[in-house]
Parts: structure tokens; C-alpha cells; sequence
């Protein structure tokens, strides 16, 4: 299949660029993000206020195509994890998770992920391709047209590296950011990374509050290049400074994100260097219970037996929490949604056997 993508390519300062260059006023560009992201309107025709020249122009040069519902599964907590056909073919998943008056969509940034985490279905899959801003801005309107419900939060913690899709990723967050556009609260949009340094720097200077969480998974650096390939020899010193900077530059606390998993980072080892790393730290540190996707069985723990890891058992969950909370670390266990779907954290893996 051709690689269709088209108007989707653009942020909101590409629009006013591409309409520049056809001789359009400023304006228009304004107009046309207004339809596509605020009034989610999927035909240039229905633009009443653009002149039909430019409606045929940008169908002739610029299609507005939306991804296609190829798959729901419904949890039995609420959640529900969708499958999405984009236009060149390839699909991608994100989940609703509603609570109450709120609707949480937990968005992909790429198609598959490059980062190869040991204990994350995704990683398994390797990465295909990063997603254009409009094509992750768009899981957010399907799934808010699909429930009849507006989005209130947004999370990247579907496929994919954020920040491995740095300059994609914060167009596409700025437009569900945007009274124009999605008008979801700036503090409202969290994007969850790796741990890529750089790219951290980067985002404490960003104008908007968006939040940030990283995913850390063990404090101890032999078990944290174990678990994350990737990140094998990066002193984590080097991923606390960053850390330290970024909540001085940005005034914002970033939440670290520690997947629990039994006899692998919940001992008591484990807990003492999660403290040395936290103690201190303007942060906040999210328990999460592993979730095993259904091909647990190939997710194996390098250089450990070949033991199948295994979700640490709620009584030690609360233990590290409290010993977390006696230390002085803010801390709480996130409650994970969408587990019998395979929509949990780690979880996600596109595939049409959903």
C-alpha cells in the first residue's frame, strides 16, 4: 500500500507554512487546523468557511485520512484497548481507560518501539516507524468519537519511545493542547520516557507544563541494563542529574515509574538503592504490578536461570510503599486497568489476535 499519511504530517506551524507557500492568508491555516482537530471533521468539503479552490486543492495534494477501528476488546474493569489501521497500512494500539467524569487515553507515539525492554511486549516487536502528529492526535479523536466522550487526560505510555519521536511528539501534544484543537490541560498530558537524557534536558525548557514520568524499573544499574538493554553501562548518576535538572529549570515534579516483578528488583537490595536514588530527588515514584501479556513465556529475565518473571504479590507491594513513605519519598501503587485485555502497561503489542 502507498504511503498515504498526508495533511496528518503537519504541525500547527507546518499547516500555516504549507498555506503560505500557496499564497493563503495566515488565517486559513487557522481555519483548517480548527476543522481537522476541534470540529473532527474528515472531509475537506464539510470546511464551509475554506474556498472550494483550496478545499480541491488540499484533496488533491494533502488527503484527510483518519485510522480505521480494526479491533476493540472490551475489559471487565472498563477499559477497552483499540486497534487502529493507518493509512500507509500499518496499525497501531492505544486504550481508553474512563473513570468517573474523566477519560484517560493512553496514546502511541511509534509503531512498535526500538528500546527492547526484557519484560515489555512491545520491545518484542522491534520498531517499525515513528507516528506523524496528527496520526497520534487522531487516537485520541477516535476513541473520543467511538465512546461519545471527550478526553480529559492523555498519557504516552502506548508503543514506542517519546522521545525517540521528540520534535512529532511535542506537535502532536501542543495540538491537544490547543483551545483550537483538543483543549486538553497542559497538566493534564504526560509523557512517559525511557530515561533518555538528552532529550529530558530538552523538554525542562518546553513553554507548556506537560508532565513527565521515567521509566526507572530498578536503581540498581546491573539490573537496570538487564531489564533495559538499551540504558547497559549509563550510570544512573548521570539519569538523577537529569532529573535534578530538569525539576530546577522546569519547577515540575517527574514521576518515576518502577514495574514490580518478584525476586528481580523487589528485594530488599533493590528497595535500599530505589531510596539512595530517590532520597533527595523532587520526585514521585509509581509502583506498577507487572503484567504479564498473554506470550509470557518469552519474556525471560537475561542471565537468571531462565526464570519467567513474575508480578511481586500485593503485600510486598504495600511493604516497599511504606518503606518508600517512611523514607520521605512520595510514592503510591498505580492500579492497573485493562490487565485481561493485554491493555496493562508493558502490555501493548498491535497485533489483529488482540
Amino acid at each position: 500500500m502507498s504511503k498515504i499519511i498526508g495533511i496528518k504530517r503537519y504541525s500547527i506551524s507546518g499547516l500555516e507554512a504549507l498555506l503560505k507557500s500557496w499564497g493563503e492568508p495566515k488565517y486559513r491555516a487557522k481555519q483548517l487546523f480548527k476543522w481537522i482537530y476541534n470540529k473532527q471533521v474528515d472531509d475537506y468539503c464539510s470546511m464551509t468557511d475554506l474556498p472550494k479552490s483550496l478545499q480541491a486543492r488540499l484533496a488533491a495534494s494533502e488527503p484527510l485520512v483518519s485510522p480505521k477501528v480494526l479491533k476493540v476488546s472490551n475489559s471487565s474493569d472498563g477499559s477497552s484497548k483499540y486497534l487502529l489501521g493507518l493509512s500507509d497500512g500499518l496499525c497501531v494500539e492505544a486504550v481508553a481507560i474512563p473513570d468517573n467524569n474523566r477519560l484517560t487515553v493512553c496514546f502511541s507515539t511509534q509503531v512498535g518501539c526500538a528500546m527492547g525492554c526484557a519484560f515489555c511486549a512491545t520491545g518484542t516487536q522491534g520498531l517499525t516507524r515513528s507516528l506523524w502528529p496528527g496520526e497520534i492526535v487522531d487516537q485520541l479523536i477516535v476513541i473520543s468519537k467511538h465512546l461519545n466522550s471527550r478526553v480529559t487526560n492523555a498519557v504516552a505510555m502506548g508503543e514506542g519511545e517519546p522521545f525517540a519521536n521528540y520534535e512529532n511528539v511535542l506537535d502532536a501534544l501542543r495540538i491537544m493542547n490547543n483551545s483550537d484543537g483538543l483543549g486538553i490541560g497542559a497538566r493534564h498530558i504526560t509523557v512517559s520516557t525511557c530515561g533518555l537524557v538528552k532529550p529530558i534536558a530538552k523538554f525542562s525548557k518546553e513553554a507548556e507544563q506537560f508532565t513527565l514520568a521515567v521509566s526507572l524499573h530498578s536503581a540498581n544499574e546491573s539490573t537496570r541494563g538487564k531489564l533495559m538493554p538499551i540504558f547497559a553501562g549509563q550510570s544512573l548518576d548521570e539519569l538523577r542529574n537529569a532529573l535534578i535538572d530538569y525539576a530546577n529549570v522546569s519547577g515540575r515534579r517527574p514521576s518515576l515509574e518502577v514495574t514490580l516483578m518478584k525476586g528481580v528488583n523487589d528485594t530488599d537490595l533493590e528497595v535500599d538503592a530505589l531510596v539512595h536514588f530517590a532520597r533527595g530527588l523532587l520526585c514521585h515514584i509509581n509502583l506498577i504490578t507487572f503484567n504479564p501479556p498473554n506470550n509470557a513465556s518469552k519474556h525471560i529475565f537475561p542471565d537468571k536461570d531462565s526464570r519467567l518473571f513474575i508480578p511481586t504479590d500485593a503485600r510486598r507491594s504495600k511493604q516497599i510503599a511504606g518503606i518508600l513513605s517512611r523514607a520521605g519519598i512520595e510514592c503510591s501503587i498505580r492500579r492497573s486497568r485493562g490487565q485481561d485485555i493485554d491493555a496493562a502497561c508493558g502490555q501493548l503489542k498491535a497485533s489483529m489476535n488482540m
